[in-house]
Protein backbone atom coordinates (compact mmCIF):
# COMPACT_ATOMS: atom_id res chain seq x y z
CA UNK A 1 0.00 0.00 0.00
CA UNK A 2 1.27 3.45 -0.90
CA UNK A 3 1.93 5.55 2.25
CA UNK A 4 -0.40 8.51 2.79
CA UNK A 5 0.10 11.62 4.92
CA UNK A 6 -2.72 14.13 5.38
CA UNK A 7 -1.80 17.79 5.70
CA UNK A 8 -4.44 19.56 7.76
CA UNK A 9 -4.93 23.07 9.06
CA UNK A 10 -7.26 26.03 9.09
CA UNK A 11 -8.18 27.80 5.89
CA UNK A 12 -5.42 30.20 4.76
CA UNK A 13 -2.85 28.58 7.05
CA UNK A 14 -0.53 27.93 4.09
CA UNK A 15 -1.22 24.25 3.32
CA UNK A 16 -1.14 24.59 -0.47
CA UNK A 17 1.92 26.85 -0.51
CA UNK A 18 3.85 24.55 1.81
CA UNK A 19 2.79 21.42 -0.08
CA UNK A 20 4.05 22.96 -3.33
CA UNK A 21 7.49 23.35 -1.74
CA UNK A 22 7.40 19.84 -0.28
CA UNK A 23 6.37 18.26 -3.59
CA UNK A 24 9.28 19.99 -5.34
CA UNK A 25 11.69 18.78 -2.63
CA UNK A 26 10.39 15.20 -2.71
CA UNK A 27 10.57 15.12 -6.53
CA UNK A 28 14.17 16.34 -6.39
CA UNK A 29 14.88 13.38 -4.11
CA UNK A 30 13.43 10.98 -6.68
CA UNK A 31 9.98 10.37 -5.20
CA UNK A 32 6.90 10.13 -7.39
CA UNK A 33 4.27 12.10 -5.50
CA UNK A 34 0.49 11.89 -5.67
CA UNK A 35 -1.78 14.46 -4.10
CA UNK A 36 -5.45 14.42 -3.20
CA UNK A 37 -7.16 17.73 -2.49
CA UNK A 38 -10.22 17.30 -0.28
CA UNK A 39 -13.08 19.65 -1.03
CA UNK A 40 -16.24 19.84 1.06
CA UNK A 41 -18.45 21.09 -1.76
CA UNK A 42 -19.13 20.22 -5.38
CA UNK A 43 -16.52 21.33 -7.88
CA UNK A 44 -16.06 21.48 -11.63
CA UNK A 45 -12.88 20.89 -13.60
CA UNK A 46 -14.55 20.81 -16.97
CA UNK A 47 -15.46 24.25 -18.21
CA UNK A 48 -18.94 25.13 -19.49
CA UNK A 49 -19.10 24.79 -23.25
CA UNK A 50 -16.09 22.45 -23.53
CA UNK A 51 -16.60 18.94 -24.87
CA UNK A 52 -16.04 17.25 -21.49
CA UNK A 53 -18.59 19.54 -19.85
CA UNK A 54 -21.09 18.85 -22.63
CA UNK A 55 -20.67 15.08 -22.19
CA UNK A 56 -21.26 15.42 -18.44
CA UNK A 57 -24.30 17.59 -19.05
CA UNK A 58 -25.64 14.94 -21.44
CA UNK A 59 -25.48 12.41 -18.60
CA UNK A 60 -22.21 10.53 -19.01
CA UNK A 61 -21.24 8.89 -15.71
CA UNK A 62 -17.53 8.93 -16.58
CA UNK A 63 -15.78 11.43 -18.81
CA UNK A 64 -12.11 11.03 -19.60
CA UNK A 65 -9.87 13.39 -21.47
CA UNK A 66 -6.53 12.07 -22.59
CA UNK A 67 -3.49 13.48 -24.35
CA UNK A 68 0.10 12.32 -24.82
CA UNK A 69 1.13 14.12 -21.62
CA UNK A 70 -1.77 13.66 -19.19
CA UNK A 71 -5.16 12.17 -18.53
CA UNK A 72 -8.09 13.29 -16.38
CA UNK A 73 -11.10 11.24 -15.36
CA UNK A 74 -14.28 12.90 -14.20
CA UNK A 75 -16.44 10.30 -12.48
CA UNK A 76 -19.89 10.79 -11.00
CA UNK A 77 -20.10 9.12 -7.57
CA UNK A 78 -23.01 8.37 -5.25
CA UNK A 79 -21.01 9.28 -2.14
CA UNK A 80 -17.54 10.50 -1.27
CA UNK A 81 -14.80 7.97 -1.93
CA UNK A 82 -12.36 7.00 0.80
CA UNK A 83 -8.72 8.01 0.62
CA UNK A 84 -7.75 4.36 0.17
CA UNK A 85 -10.16 3.98 -2.77
CA UNK A 86 -8.71 7.04 -4.50
CA UNK A 87 -5.12 5.98 -3.83
CA UNK A 88 -5.88 2.56 -5.33
CA UNK A 89 -6.75 4.32 -8.61
CA UNK A 90 -3.43 6.19 -8.71
CA UNK A 91 -0.53 4.68 -10.63
CA UNK A 92 3.23 5.11 -10.54
CA UNK A 93 3.59 6.91 -7.21
CA UNK A 94 5.69 6.38 -4.09
CA UNK A 95 3.81 8.55 -1.61
CA UNK A 96 0.49 10.41 -1.44
CA UNK A 97 -0.09 13.67 0.35
CA UNK A 98 -3.61 14.85 1.00
CA UNK A 99 -4.66 18.40 1.65
CA UNK A 100 -7.51 18.19 4.09
CA UNK A 101 -9.23 15.11 5.48
CA UNK A 102 -8.84 16.43 9.02
CA UNK A 103 -11.35 13.80 10.17
CA UNK A 104 -9.66 11.02 8.19
CA UNK A 105 -7.71 8.11 9.61
CA UNK A 106 -4.32 8.80 8.01
CA UNK A 107 -1.25 10.16 9.80
CA UNK A 108 -1.41 13.94 9.88
CA UNK A 109 0.90 16.92 9.69
CA UNK A 110 -0.69 20.13 10.90
CA UNK A 111 0.08 23.39 9.12
CA UNK A 112 -0.42 26.17 11.65
CA UNK A 113 -0.05 29.91 11.15
CA UNK A 114 -0.66 31.90 14.32
CA UNK A 115 -2.11 34.92 12.48
CA UNK A 116 -4.99 32.88 10.99
CA UNK A 117 -5.43 29.96 13.41
CA UNK A 118 -7.10 30.06 16.80
CA UNK A 119 -6.15 26.48 17.65
CA UNK A 120 -4.96 23.32 15.87
CA UNK A 121 -7.58 21.40 13.88
CA UNK A 122 -6.15 17.92 14.58
CA UNK A 123 -5.88 16.09 17.87
CA UNK A 124 -2.29 15.97 19.05
CA UNK A 125 -2.38 12.14 19.14
CA UNK A 126 -3.05 12.01 15.37
CA UNK A 127 -0.04 14.14 14.46
CA UNK A 128 3.32 12.87 13.27
CA UNK A 129 4.60 16.45 12.94
CA UNK A 130 3.66 20.12 12.91
CA UNK A 131 4.73 22.85 10.48
CA UNK A 132 4.15 26.19 12.17
CA UNK A 133 5.38 29.67 12.94
CA UNK A 134 5.16 28.94 16.69
CA UNK A 135 5.80 25.89 18.88
CA UNK A 136 2.51 24.08 19.60
CA UNK A 137 3.75 20.98 21.43
CA UNK A 138 7.00 19.99 23.10
CA UNK A 139 6.63 16.32 22.18
CA UNK A 140 5.64 16.54 18.48
CA UNK A 141 8.35 17.20 15.86
CA UNK A 142 7.93 20.79 14.68
CA UNK A 143 9.24 22.43 11.51
CA UNK A 144 9.35 26.12 10.74
CA UNK A 145 6.63 27.16 8.31
CA UNK A 146 8.87 29.86 6.88
CA UNK A 147 11.86 27.61 6.16
CA UNK A 148 12.41 25.44 3.10
CA UNK A 149 10.70 22.05 3.09
CA UNK A 150 13.99 20.09 3.11
CA UNK A 151 13.89 19.47 6.87
CA UNK A 152 10.37 18.08 6.70
CA UNK A 153 11.35 15.96 3.68
CA UNK A 154 14.21 14.49 5.78
CA UNK A 155 11.70 13.71 8.52
CA UNK A 156 9.26 12.10 6.05
CA UNK A 157 12.04 9.92 4.62
CA UNK A 158 12.86 8.68 8.13
CA UNK A 159 9.16 8.19 8.88
CA UNK A 160 8.82 6.12 5.70
CA UNK A 161 11.75 3.91 6.70
CA UNK A 162 10.28 3.39 10.15
CA UNK A 163 6.63 2.82 9.19
CA UNK A 164 6.94 1.09 5.81
CA UNK A 165 9.60 -1.49 6.70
Amino acid sequence: MVPVISFVGSSNSGKTTYLEKLIIEMRQRGYRVGIIKHHLHDFAIDMPGKDTWRYSQAGADNVCISSPGKMALIQQVESELTIDHIVAMMRGIDIVFTEGYKHGNKPKIEIFRQAVCDKPVADKEELIAVVADIRLYDDVPTFNLNHPAAELADFIEQWLKYTCN
